[in-house]
This record gives C-alpha cells, sequence and structure tokens, in this order.
C-alpha cells in the first residue's frame, strides 16, 4: 500500500473517530469529565507505555527524561492538553456540541498565526487569502452562533499552545504522550 494511500486511510480512521467521540462522551453520563478524563489519561498511559515497549523506544523515553528543558516543555504540554481535554468533553456532555466543533475550525489559525508570530514562517500571498477566507468563515460562525464562543477558544488556544510546546520539546509523539500521561497519572489516580 502506498504511503499517500496509507495517510488517507490513517486521516480518515481518525477524523472518523473524532467524528464519533460526540455521540460516545454522553454514553458516560454518570461520569462527570473529570472523572473521564482521569480514565482517559490511565488508559493512555497504559497503552502508549505497550507501545513503548513493541516500538522499543524505552532509551528514547529515558532520554527525554533526563533532558530537563524537554520534560518542563512536556509537563505543561500535558497541562494543556488536559485542559483541552476536559474542556471538549464537557461540552460535548452539556449541549455544546456545535461550540466545540467550533473550536476546531478556530484551531488551525491558531495554529498558523502562532507559527508566523511566534517560529517567524512565513505565508505567500495565496496563504494569506487562504486564511482570510478561513478567518472571515469562522467570525460569521461565530457572531451566528449568537454568544461569545469561549469553549471554542478555549479548544483552539490550548491545542494550538500543545502543538506548539511540542514542537519546541522536539520529542516524537510516542515518546511525547508517554511521558504526558506520566505526569498526569499520579492527579488522574489521586
Amino acid at each position: 500500500m502506498s504511503e499517500e494511500r496509507r495517510g488517507f486511510l490513517f486521516g480518515l480512521a481518525a477524523f472518523s473517530i473524532w467524528g464519533i467521540f460526540p455521540l460516545y462522551w454522553p454514553l458516560l453520563d454518570p461520569a462527570g469529565a473529570v472523572e473521564v478524563l482521569a480514565h482517559r489519561i490511565v488508559w493512555s498511559l497504559l497503552v502508549v507505555s505497550a507501545l513503548v515497549v513493541v516500538l522499543r523506544l524505552r532509551g528514547r523515553v529515558v532520554a527525554v527524561l533526563r533532558d530537563r528543558r524537554r520534560l518542563r516543555l512536556l509537563a505543561l504540554a500535558a497541562v494543556v492538553i488536559s485542559v483541552n481535554w476536559v474542556t471538549y468533553i464537557w461540552g460535548v456532555t452539556h449541549g455544546f456540541v456545535i461550540e466545540t466543533a467550533l473550536g476546531y475550525f478556530i484551531n488551525p489559525l491558531v495554529l498558523v498565526a502562532l507559527g508566523v508570530l511566534l517560529l517567524g514562517e512565513r505565508l505567500s500571498r495565496q496563504q494569506w487569502f487562504a486564511l482570510a477566507l478561513a478567518a472571515a468563515g469562522v467570525v460569521e460562525l461565530s457572531v451566528d452562533y449568537g454568544r461569545p464562543p469561549v469553549i471554542a477558544l478555549i479548544l483552539a488556544f490550548c491545542f494550538g499552545t500543545y502543538g506548539l510546546l511540542k514542537k519546541r520539546a522536539a520529542v516524537g509523539a510516542v515518546e511525547g504522550l508517554v511521558v504526558e500521561t506520566g505526569l498526569l497519572t499520579p492527579l488522574a489516580v489521586g
């Protein structure tokens, strides 16, 4: 199977799962958003730890744990993504599905803004035009929503900040996630 086709199928699977989540989280109704988040952290740690073993990444994880700078960045990333996760779960389980979706429309704009402002990335004229169109669409959706989209903004800025911190930490996805969930697990079980 070609790399392009594999990428497409993985993307399709990820977005399909993400699209089903608003139907799934309310089924956990007796549990609050914080309890669901705690389970998500603990189970993620177990699954990602197994991946570390299977993929033989233990040495890389140990190297990350010994690097104070990267460890600090991942600790901040863990806090930020936890805020994102609990906000998303709370929003979906409390009837704010449209607003949570709006957050993921705003997120690419935040990512681009952070890239331009903090990472020195440059956009072409066509990219600026596309960004302006996307921003106009988000503004229109936000105005039509009828009130400030607080949940959407929290989700967008948390995920954008998470992406920036992960980029600065420069660690692989599995190594980063096992460290993040490892740092969060004592809070999740406490």
